[in-house]
């Protein structure tokens, strides 16, 4: 006989459901990625590392504009008697404001550090491009308070290919590079139509209007989300530096034997952080913080569990084949890259971590306890940067950014733990125990040479661990 189910049983979320949906999109859109960069990379290593370069920076207004803002709107769009068709026009307003005045700032920084005509071109349109992204996630936002994350995946799939079908097309024909970067203004052109056409029919919107409350309250809202803004750009100002460090003393090219490392160890990163944690369990987060305290702290104990069983097994790969990854994706140009892959590997355990224990906190309105840890991470990364980069270059840089997450994981995991637990020893000694025995299976087998069989038996333990925790929540869905 079936038993019933609490209404915050976590088979009733359907957290994978809703995170396959996104991450299908995801999917289409990184292969997309990673064709353009992989044949930029190995057609020319100085445009890939002044592609790089534009990419970092646009990021930095984005993050702005959508990670500041994009949690506040999470809270205000839950609420049951909200008015969000004037919420969501607030919203869009005050993200409009912020990528502006993150534009001209680019403006002003590309000719303070005297870069070329065609790379401050290059700069600029990947910055309004990517950019775009962030009034776009507005409207996926609504979709994603209404459990509707099928409808983004749509959306972000179909926008992917356009824009870089268009992207690819162009570097194919060899035209200018800032002709070339029109792609992310198409993506995100794309995107912003979509959401906002899918949130007016599916997301409880009757309109989209700012009235004059509406207006008098903007600049309330934007008060209100001035300390995540400002968390925001402290966060992806840590992310980022070492590359402007690394640009300024060497030029484009350690940029690209960084970059090309990098995009493999954070695009992992960002598919957990952005598809799994922002997407699908924040907005869960946040409304069981209200309603069940208990099941809040359950489902954040059982996530670091997953996490972390889904982070080793991805470094192990990652550090043991990157002398096979990095020539074959990128090609022989970029020797430096695979001893840096070894060193930003462990940046993967910890960013699954710190994400986790970050949007947890933010769902408990810690976000200007939150701001503090970001702002000593930055004064660390860029005191490190400002010291290490001149003289060890690519080393400095990887340090840097290992290091500042390193430090802010240990802070937020720390608080989240003395406050609710967040460790739990019984579900973290399986983890550990495979580990010892894949280290045991690894060494053991090391002497038959047979680097393929030694990595698969390396990795036996914690698949059997992944496979014992998928009967456990088929049981649970099944009795559900």
């Amino acid at each position: 006989m079936k038993t019933t189910v609490s209404p915050t049983d976590p088979s009733s979320y359907r957290i994978v459901r809703k995170f396959a949906h996104l991450l299908g999109a995801q999917w289409i859109r990184d292969a997309l990625h990673t064709a353009f960069l992989i044949y930029l990379a190995r057609t020319s290593t100085s445009d890939y590392g002044e592609f790089m370069l534009a990419f970092s920076t646009a990021s930095i207004v984005l993050f702005l504009a959508e990670f500041g803002l994009n949690q506040p709107l999470v809270s205000a769009l839950s609420k049951k008697f909200s008015h969000k068709g004037d919420i969501l026009a607030q919203y869009s307003l005050i993200k409009s404001a912020l990528l502006l005045v993150g534009w001209i700032g680019v403006l002003i920084f590309v000719y303070w550090q005297n870069y070329t005509p065609g790379l401050k071109n290059l700069v600029l349109v990947i910055t309004v491009g990517v950019g775009m992204e962030a009034l776009a996630s507005s409207f996926f936002v609504a979709c994603r308070v209404r459990g509707r994350q099928d409808l983004e995946s749509r959306i972000r799939a179909g926008s992917s290919l356009i824009g870089y079908g268009y992207g690819l097309t162009m570097l194919l024909l060899g035209v200018m590079p800032h002709w070339v970067a029109l792609f992310k203004v198409i993506e995100n052109g794309c995107n912003l139509a979509g959401g906002m056409y899918m949130a007016l029919r599916k997301a409880d919107l009757t309109q989209l209007t700012l009235k004059k409350k509406s207006l008098a309250r903007t600049w309330h809202t934007a008060k209100g989300g001035l300390v995540f803004v400002l968390m925001a750009l402290a966060a992806i100002m840590y992310n980022k530096a070492n590359i402007f460090f690394l640009q300024q003393s060497g030029g484009p090219y350690p940029v690209a034997q960084y970059g090309v490392t990098w995009e493999l160890v954070d695009g992992i990163s960002i598919m957990v952080s952005n598809l799994l944690l922002r997407s699908v369990l924040y907005p869960l987060f946040v409304q069981l913080w209200k309603r069940d305290k208990a099941e809040f702290a359950r489902l954040a104990t059982s996530s670091v569990r997953w996490l972390l069983g889904a982070a080793i097994p991805v470094m192990f790969l990652l550090y043991v084949e990157s002398d096979r990854l990095i020539p074959l994706i990128y090609g022989s140009n970029y020797v430096q890259s695979i001893w840096m892959q070894k060193v930003l590997v462990f940046s993967v355990a910890v960013a699954f971590l710190h994400n986790l224990a970050a949007y947890i906190m933010m769902s408990q309105r810690k976000e200007r306890l939150l701001l503090f840890i970001y702002i000593g991470g930055l004064i660390f990364n860029l005191v490190f940067c400002a010291v290490v980069i001149p003289d060890y270059p690519l080393l400095g840089a990887c340090l840097a950014i290992v290091l500042t997450k390193a430090l802010v994981c240990i802070v937020t995991t720390s608080y989240c733990h003395f406050t609710m637990g967040f460790f739990k020893w019984k579900e973290l000694w399986p983890i550990f125990l495979a580990c010892l025995v894949g280290a045991g299976l690894y060494a053991a087998t090391q002497p038959l040479q047979i680097r393929e069989l030694t990595e698969a038996s390396a990795l036996l333990p914690i698949l059997f661990l992944w496979r014992s925790w998928l009967r456990e929540l088929r049981h649970k869905q099944a009795t559900a």
